[in-house]
This record gives C-alpha cells, structure tokens and sequence, in this order.
C-alpha cells in the first residue's frame, strides 16, 4: 500500500516555551511557496520567501515589488508598554475575548535613568503604577503574555524567547526588526496594525524590495558586527532603505553570532528598511540551542531549503562588504549615518570642531546588550584594571534583559564595571529613548557623548540639543571611555598606566554565549490565569492617563451639508504636527487628554501661525482642539484641508484617533503618507484627496462644505465637494479616494473596530 510523504508540517513545534499549544507553522509557507513560485516562475530572495509564504491568498494577491499591496497573517505580535496602551484600549472595544495571535507586552519604556537599576526600577514602578495595573489586567483578561517591569527591552525578550526562523511579527516599536538576527520578518507598526492582527485581520504592508548585502571575509579583531550597519548606514543614508528589506547573505555571515546579526538588522531601522533579516545558519541554532529551544533549531534545519535565498535569487540593489578589510566606524553627530572610519576619526573630531573631551560613554540597549557584547566590553575593563586605570568619563551599562543582567552578575561582569566606576541602570530602555535624567551638563552646553545605541538625533538621548551624540561598538565605546577623549584610537594609541608606562589595549575578547549557561534572574513573566474572563481590567474613571475608550457613532446615511473647515494646513503636515510627543507621551492611553494636542503644531494658511485658528461660529480665534471640540459639542462635523503627503512620519494611531474624537469627518488633502490614510480610515474618517491638486487653492479657511455622494460611496468612484465661500460664490470640486468595500464598511460602521464588534456580536450570538 503507498503512503503519504511527510509534511513538514506533521511535525509540531511549538513557538515559544512560553506557548505549548502554539505551534509554528511552515506547512503554510510551504504551500504558499509552491503556489507563488508557479506564478511568478522565478528563484526568490528569502525575505520573498518568508513575506509571500505569509500571504493570506496566494493564489489571487498581486505580487509587484514596490506597487502591490500584500495582506498577510503575522504568527504574532508585541507592544511595548507606551504604545500598548492604546493598542489595549482599541483591543478591548472589539469585542473579541482573546487575541487571534500569539501577543506579549513589555514594560520598557517608562523607567527613567537616574541613579541606577534598583532605585529607578522602584521609582518608575511607583509613578506608574496605575499603567503597569492596567496592562498587567488586561493581558490577563485578554489572554496575552505580560512582562513585568525590570524584565528587559522589548527586542531582547522576543530574540531570547519567541523569535525563530521564518517567522513573521509585527511589533508597535521600530526596531522590531532586531528578530532578523533570528531570521524572522519583524516589522515595526503603529498600535492600529497591531489590533488589526490580534483581532484577525490581514496585515497590509506594500510589496517590499530587497536590497542584498553579500558578505565576503571573516569579523575579527576591534571589528564587530555593530560596524557592519554602521558601514550599511553610511552607504545607504536614513532614507535608503525606505520600502525595502535589506537580505544579508555570502560566506562572511557564518562569522557573524546570532546575537551580532539581532544588532545589524537592529539597527537597520535608522535606514528606513521595512526590516532585515539573515538566512538560516549554524550561529542561530547554537543560540536557539542556548536559550532551551533546540527542538525549534532542528525543526529549522529540516526547513532550512526556505530559510536561505534561492540560487540566482535577483535583488532591486546589491552592496558587497568584505569583513576583513572592515575596520571599526563611528557615527554621527546629529544623524546615524554619518558614518566615519576609526582611522579617520580623530582627524574629523578636530576639523569640525567637534567637543573633544567625552563626558559619558553608554553601552548596552536593546541594540548591543548580548553576552558577547558585555564580555568583550568587561575584558577592556580588566585590562584598564591590571594597568590601574579608572575612567575618565562618565559610563554606564544597561542590560538588555533580566536575563543578560542575572548572567553577566554571576560571571563577574558587573563587578567590574561597577569597580572600574561604571554605573548599571535598570533592564530597560532608559538613555537610548532619552529617559535620562542627565545631571552632569546643563541644557544647552556644548558637549559629546558616545553610545552603543542606535540612534543618535539632535537631543534624542538627553533632550539637550547642544549634545554631540555619537554611536559605536561597545568595544570603542569603552575604550573612548577610559581615554576620556574622542581622538582616542585604541587600535594604534597609547593610555600611560598607574606606574607611568605606556600601554596599548589588545583585541578584545568575549563568549558569543555564556559558557555555563544563561542565568534566568528573577522571573518577570506572567503568563495569562487559567481563569481570565473573571479578571477585572484596572482603570479608573478618574485617571487622567487611562480612559477607556467609547465607540464612535456610525454614519447617520445622510449627505454631509454647511461642514465648517476647522483648518486649512499649509506646507507639511507629519503625525508630529497632529499629535506632538514629548510631554503629551504620558497621555497615550486617555484619548480625551491627548486629543489636546490634536494639530497643534500645523500651520494655519490663513495667518502663518500654529494652533491658532478663527472659529467660524463665535469668529473669535482659539486653539484647534478648542475649537474643534466647540463644534462636536454643538454637533457640527467638520473638515481638514491639508497639503502634500499629509500624515508622514510615525504610524502612530493617536494622530487619525484625535480628529476622529473631537468631531472630524473628513481629512481632504493634495496626497497622503500611506500608513496616515490607512489609520484614517480605521476609525472612520473620510480620508480624501483632491482629484485636480491644484483645487487645494480653491478652498478658504472661512468655507463652509457639502461632501455630495455618499450614498452611492463605492470604489474608484470620486465625490464631490460642494464649496460654499463666504462672498456667496460656489465651486464644485473632484474628490478622489482609495477606499476598498471592506474599507468603505468601516466608514459606515463608524470604524474598523466598530465591524469586527459587530460580527463578533453576530458571531457568539
């Protein structure tokens, strides 16, 4: 009798340890694959492979690199705790009991660095108790993994525990992609993507294209893997890599670790890469295997064949980097992709004038914080120490997880870098975000500091624009550090020792995994209770940072008449015009507190001025949500006029939440950032362009607006905007939209969140 040949899928691994009864699913990509590659007839990439093998119909989705826009199914999804909060609240006004993935939560973001790790864990846990209460309740409620304050950085806790190859994640935090290191498709998103695939929607991303890095040679010496993005950023710029993923592959990758690959794909956020991810390989099952997950590294292996590129796979643009001729970069200041060689650099330091005195020297983040890299950067501390050398700058640690904190303690790390002066912050985000009560400079004193972070924009870690930022390995990083000066080169210069003889460092040296094991520390998980649907969710009525959220009002089927125009916005308009950051973050779960930063930042046509527009009722001039909320209150709907590209920047969903709360019903612009438009949409806002750009001058501030056609609202159909100026004259104008069925549902419904109640409701019913 014949028998069935063996699926790949009869094999059952589960995701994560975390997750026993969530399995890991290459049975769908293999599928997907076979289907995909008998339509395009062509070798794929590997980040094709992962991408398409997560189509939701393979069989019927357009396929074209930078037009199409793919809908896919993420095996999961993580938030960190700043934008999880709304994320949450969306979540909970779906109606759905649990989400449709796989989700975690992490409490990373909100600790400030001040003192060090003990004390300012404990103070933010007390300034932030009623968040850290509400997102410990409604993980438990909602059936999601919860990771407590003090448990690490939100990239760390996925690579260390639910990261795998061939995976798919969307994250609500930019550096996601740090999963490629584990060669896994990890995108950063804004919270309304997220609720989108918690609550089983497709995700849409357009059809990345795929940049390939071939790596010849072998990393050794001063050289390590931070060096190769580093070198990546300076050759693509901050905007190189916008709509693509950046493939690495070629021989020079085998001498890369896991933990090394995590921080070049990392870092490829700071050159707008949708992602980054490298192939299946020996160095990730040694770290799988190391972090108690060997059943998913043999399960990779058996896959392997979709895990690395096809032969004569094509990619959009190719860069070749030979890691042997590769030397260590510094980069910056003011911008991650300044990137300058080593031997170059102190040249650079002097001819522009740069502060050459280093103040601080920061290692760690969720960029650099492995066991490699702490062990690399302790043997430079014991070196210094032998020759009875302290530092001369300031230095700091932060471990990226409890788990990284609780091993390099037991092996005698954090001694010495508390010996040599160091401090150790907290498991969290802490400098790398600018949660950095820096004391040592005044605001506005010209001065350098040097990380081993990521990002280094103006006032990005310390809010003090006159601060040098620069960013390197760990390994110069602590060097510098000891040197106390910038022009320091530890591969070619001289430090003098306690008894005055003149030293040079060796290579640094370290273990790309703990050679007794990972410590676990303290354990900061808390999985979801057996009995969660009696859980309570913690928020109280009167907090002015968490208000649950009410359902918007559908559309009422009539035709829009005499909508006053709340602003005509001049020139460029971002997600930070519409919803400024600073201190308005700790607002990000209270909509109603938020929404008074709504447009406060866009410019006024009529006048050239920010939040300060006329309100067409009283005629009196107030601030935009002011007046905005005047009309919503006396039930009149309003609109936005808006310029070009409107909504770029941050896919952050307060900014399309904020109009819809205060009364909008349609933004109507020359042309719209992608994600804005989507997240318009979402929550049931008419998001319009204007079909002849050149109408946008038509319209007056002081015009009042009929949007006519509504009731036969279908795609690829154009509105119209009847206009009605206040000299009695009229004009009748061409409105185009992208609205899909589907999307036109959410208008009607009055949200995209609105639907899924609705069919969750029909559903239980």
């Amino acid at each position: 009798m014949a028998t069935a040949a063996p699926r790949i899928g009869d094999t059952k691994v589960p995701m994560s340890l975390l997750e026993p009864s969530a399995y890991i699913n290459y049975q769908r990509i293999e599928d997907n694959l076979a289907v995909v590659r008998d339509r395009l007839k062509r070798p794929l990439t590997l980040s094709e492979k992962v991408v398409y093998g997560h189509l939701d119909d393979p069989h019927g989705q357009d396929i074209e690199r930078g037009v199409s826009y793919l809908k896919l199914r993420p095996d999961r999804v993580a938030c960190q705790d700043a934008t999880a909060q709304m994320a949450l609240l969306q979540f909970m006004s779906a109606g759905m009991d649990t989400a449709a993935v796989p989700t975690t939560v992490h409490c990373d973001h909100l600790i400030e660095a001040q003192i060090g790790g003990v004390k300012d864990l404990q103070r933010a846990i007390d300034i932030n108790k009623e968040v850290y209460d509400f997102l410990a309740t409604a993980t438990a409620k909602y059936g999601l993994g919860f990771w407590k304050p003090g448990s690490g950085i939100i990239h760390q806790i996925i690579l260390e525990n639910y990261a795998f190859p061939g995976g798919m994640m969307i994250g609500t935090d930019s550096h996601t992609p740090n999963a490629g290191g584990l060669g896994m498709v990890a995108c950063g998103v804004g919270g309304a993507d997220a609720v989108d695939v918690m609550a089983g929607i497709p995700w849409e991303l357009k059809c990345p294209k795929v940049i390939g890095v071939n790596l010849t040679g072998k990393i050794s010496g001063w050289t390590t893997p931070k060096d190769v993005i580093l070198k990546v950023a300076g050759i693509l710029t901050v905007k190189g890599g916008t709509g693509a993923i950046v493939e690495y592959r070629g021989p020079g990758v085998e001498s890369l670790s896991c933990t090394g690959m995590a921080t070049i794909c990392n870092m490829g956020a700071e050159i707008g890469a949708t992602t980054s991810l490298f192939p299946f390989n020996n160095r990730m099952a040694d770290y799988l295997k190391a972090t108690k997950r060997p059943q998913i590294a043999d399960y990779a292996r058996a896959f392997s064949h979709n895990l690395t590129a096809d032969e004569g796979a094509e990619y959009d643009q190719t860069i070749e980097i030979n890691l042997s001729e590769l030397e260590p970069h510094i980069n910056g200041p003011f911008t991650p992709d300044l990137a300058t060689p080593l031997s170059k650099f102190a040249q650079e330091v002097k001819k522009n004038g740069w502060p050459e005195e280093l103040k601080v020297g920061l290692i760690g983040s969720c960029t650099n914080s492995s066991y490699e890299d702490m062990t690399r950067s302790a043997s430079i501390v014991k070196e210094a120490a032998d020759h009875g050398l302290n530092l001369k700058s300031k230095f700091t640690v932060t471990p990226g997880s409890e788990q990284v904190r609780a091993t390099i303690a037991r092996d005698g790390l954090i001694d010495a870098f508390e010996g040599a002066g160091g401090v150790v912050l907290a498991n969290a985000c802490g400098p790398c975000i600018g949660q950095w009560d820096r004391q040592d400079v005044k605001k506005g004193e010209v001065n350098s500091i040097i990380t081993s972070y990521n990002r280094n924009f103006t006032g990005r870690n310390d809010a003090n624009p006159a601060t040098h930022a620069f960013v390197a390995s760990p390994d110069i990083v602590t060097a510098l550090a000891f040197a106390g000066r910038l022009s320091f080169n530890p591969l070619t210069d001289e430090l003098v020792g306690a008894d005055g003889k003149p030293f040079k460092f060796s290579d640094p040296s370290g273990h790309e995994l703990p050679p007794r094991g990972y410590d676990p520390g303290e354990n900061t998980f808390q999985p979801p209770p057996e009995d969660r649907f009696s859980v309570q969710v913690a928020v109280d009525p009167k907090s002015d940072r968490l208000q649950l959220l009410k359902p918007f009002k559908p559309w009422d089927g009539k035709t829009p008449t005499d909508l006053p125009v709340l602003i005509k916005v001049k020139g460029k308009c971002t997600t930070d015009h519409i919803s400024a950051g600073g201190p308005w973050l700790k607002y990000r779960g209270h909509l109603e507190n938020i929404s008074q930063n709504c447009l406060i930042g866009a410019i006024n046509s009529e006048n050239g001025e920010a939040n300060k527009i006329k309100n067409q009722i009283t005629g009196e001039f107030g601030g935009v949500p002011q007046t905005a909320a005047y009309y919503r209150d006396r039930g009149i709907k309003w609109v936005v006029i808006g310029d070009s590209n409107y909504g770029e920047g941050s896919s952050r969903e307060h900014a399309a939440l904020e109009p819809r709360f205060l009364g909008g019903l349609a933004i109507i612009v020359r042309s719209f950032a992608r994600i804005h438009e989507t997240n318009l949409k979402k929550q049931g806002m008419l998001a319009l362009t204007f079909a002849d750009p050149a109408d946008y001058d038509k319209i007056r501030p002081d015009d009042k607006v009929d949007i006519l056609g509504l009731e036969s609202f279908a795609p690829g159909k154009n509105l119209t905007l009847s206009v009605k100026h206040s000299n009695g004259t009229k004009d009748e104008i061409s409105l185009a939209h992208s609205f899909n069925e589907g999307q036109i549902e959410w208008f009607k419904a009055g949200s995209a969140l609105n639907l899924m109640a609705a069919k969750a409701k029909a559903k239980s019913a």
